[in-house]
C-alpha cells in the first residue's frame, strides 16, 4: 500500500515510516518543510509537500492521490500555542478526512489521545482545554464521516526505547506509552481491514502488540 501520513515528521511518524516500509509499503510522508526530505527518505518515505494549516481539502486530496489509505499523525501538542490546537488537530484532521474523500481513499486512522470525551480539569490551562476539545471533536467527524476509520488514542507519550507490550481497548485506564509502541500499533492497524470501526485507547502493557490487536478485536 501507499499510506499517506498527515504530519510526516512528527515524532510517532518518524518511528512508523519505517515500519512500514519494512513491511513492503510506501509511506508517503506530507510535510511543509523541504528540508526534511533527505531524513524521510533515509526513513523508507516518499514526501509530499503540504502545509496542513493554510491549504484547503482540495490541496489535501491532490497529496493523497494514488494512497490506499491516510493516517493523521499530525498534531500541534499539549502545550504552546492555543490557536494551533484548532488549526492542526481540528482544522487539519477535517481537511484530511474531506480531501480523503475527494481522492477516493476509505481507510483512515487517526491518532488522537486519551480521555478526550471527558472534560479536562479547569486547572490544566486553556491550552490544554482547547488540545483535548481539538482532539474530542476531530474524533467525533472522523466516526461520522463514512470512511473506514480507526482511532487510536495513546497515553502519555515518552520518547523511550519501543516495549513492543501494550494495553489496547476502549475502557484502557490512562498511562504512558511509548511513541515507538503506539508506531507499532498504527502499522499492526493497517494492516488488518477488521481494526476499522474501531476506538481504543492506548497505553504500556503486558501484550505483544499482534495480541492486543486481536484482543481488542475480540473483546
Amino acid at each position: 500500500m501507499h499510506i499517506a501520513i498527515v504530519g510526516g515528521h512528527g515524532k510517532v511518524a518518524l518511528r512508523l515510516h519505517p515500519l512500514l516500509a519494512q513491511a513492503g509499503h510506501t509511506p508517503v510522508a506530507l510535510v511543509r518543510n523541504n528540508a526534511y526530505r533527505d531524513e524521510l527518505h533515509g526513513l523508507g518515505a516518499e514526501v509530499r509537500i503540504l502545509d496542513i494549516e493554510n491549504a484547503n481539502a482540495a490541496a489535501f486530496a491532490a497529496a493523497f492521490a494514488g494512497c490506499d489509505a491516510v493516517v493523521f499523525a499530525a498534531g500541534g501538542g499539549p502545550d504552546g500555542n492555543i490557536v494551533r490546537k484548532r488549526t492542526v488537530d481540528l482544522e487539519g484532521s477535517l481537511k484530511s478526512i474531506d480531501g480523503a474523500r475527494q481522492a477516493g481513499v476509505t481507510r483512515f486512522v487517526q491518532v488522537s489521545a486519551i480521555g478526550v470525551d471527558n472534560p479536562p480539569p479547569r486547572d490544566r490551562g486553556e491550552v490544554w482545554r482547547a488540545y483535548v476539545e481539538a482532539k474530542r471533536d476531530a474524533d467525533a467527524a472522523l466516526r461520522a464521516s463514512g470512511l473506514d476509520w480507526t482511532i487510536i488514542r495513546p497515553g502519555r507519550l515518552t520518547d523511550d526505547e519501543a516495549t513492543g507490550l501494550v494495553a489496547l481497548g476502549p475502557h484502557v485506564p490512562r498511562g504512558d506509552v511509548t511513541r515507538a509502541d503506539v508506531a507499532a500499533v498504527l502499522a499492526a492497524v493497517l494492516e488488518n481491514d477488521d481494526t476499522a470501526g474501531h476506538q481504543w485507547n492506548l497505553v504500556g502493557g503486558d501484550t505483544t502488540v499482534p495480541e492486543a490487536v486481536a484482543g481488542a478485536l475480540a473483546a
